[in-house]
């Protein structure tokens, strides 16, 4: 019987190269789909919720796999968990019905930058992996006043950099919040999705204003002109971190007949061994007919 198994990871991104599987290079999903497909024992594709670029970290990320083992979900939570690296860490895991897809099934989002703003670096307290330090002065109140221009439904290719690939860069945010803890200025952006680096680009756009570089009014004027060049820089990926991710999995609708027939028919394999999982070529079993893996890319 075919199961679909809903992850919850974080993870310390500062030693990954992003989310996304690459030849020879430390990924999240490479090191997770290692440990999920020596537990399972066959071959699995991982999906995930958002494709965090390089440096990037995670507090709520949300994946999900297909499988035919009979194991009770925490048993393969625990087994699961104890095999991940010392970077990341399973926070739960839970069997969902099989057409929740973790990309594509989301309702929001919600990512955290995190600024160090003081004149000395964040070393004493042990956040230099996670925050970016920027030593001059800001001041909360115009970047809250800019950051108000650009929640709604909006044409952000103003914020889009040059890896988007996205058919339309229409997106709907629905909140961005400025406010300081410490010493630091956190900014946390709630949307359905993202354009590759647009909440970094929203950083390095809205430290301009904090700086008093910029006068409100320009942050309409970056967003209605579409042009990426009147913006600022990108911020650093080292700040930024994927809080959570919000479905709304009783609203779902029922898997189509095709897909529960399909679950009905698979079988557990039986008799692999480990170091014949491993020595195969990573592939799409077991999947729904016409499963669609396309992800965002990362903010």
């Amino acid at each position: 019987m075919m199961r679909n198994v809903k992850l919850v990871l974080a993870y310390d991104g500062a030693d990954f190269h992003g989310w996304q599987n690459q030849p020879d290079l430390r990924t999240v999903q490479d090191c997770l789909e290692q440990a999920v497909r020596r537990v399972v024992r066959h071959q699995v594709v991982v999906v995930g919720a958002g494709r965090t670029d390089a440096r990037v970290h995670a507090a709520g990320q949300v994946a999900n796999f297909y499988t035919t083992s009979p194991a009770k979900t925490a048993a393969l939570a625990r087994a699961i968990g104890s095999r991940l690296p010392k970077d990341m860490t399973l926070i739960d895991a839970a069997e969902v019905p099989l057409n929740f897809h973790s990309t594509h099934s989301a309702v929001s989002k919600l990512y955290r930058y995190r600024i160090h703003n003081a004149p000395g670096r964040p070393c004493e307290r042990q956040q230099q992996r996670f925050v970016y330090h920027f030593f001059k002065p800001l001041d909360v109140a115009p970047l809250r006043a800019a950051a108000a221009e650009w929640v709604g439904e909006h044409d952000f290719t103003a914020f889009a950099s040059s890896g988007n690939v996205r058919m339309t860069n229409v997106r709907t945010v629905s909140r961005i919040e400025v406010y300081r803890v410490g010493w630091e200025i956190r900014i946390d952006v709630e949307g359905t999705g993202f354009l590759y680096n647009q909440v970094r680009n929203f950083v390095g756009t809205l430290l301009e204003f904090g700086r008093g570089h910029w006068p409100v009014e320009r942050a309409r004027e970056i967003l209605v002109g579409r042009d990426r060049k009147q913006a600022g820089p990108t911020a650093p990926a080292r700040g930024l971190c994927l809080q959570w991710v919000r479905y709304d999995i009783p609203g779902l609708p029922e898997p189509n007949p095709d897909m529960l027939e399909r679950a009905r028919a698979a079988r557990p394999p039986r008799g692999v061994e480990r170091a014949e999982v491993e020595g195969k070529t990573r592939s799409t079993a077991p999947l729904p007919p016409d499963f669609d893996l396309t992800e965002e890319p990362p903010a």
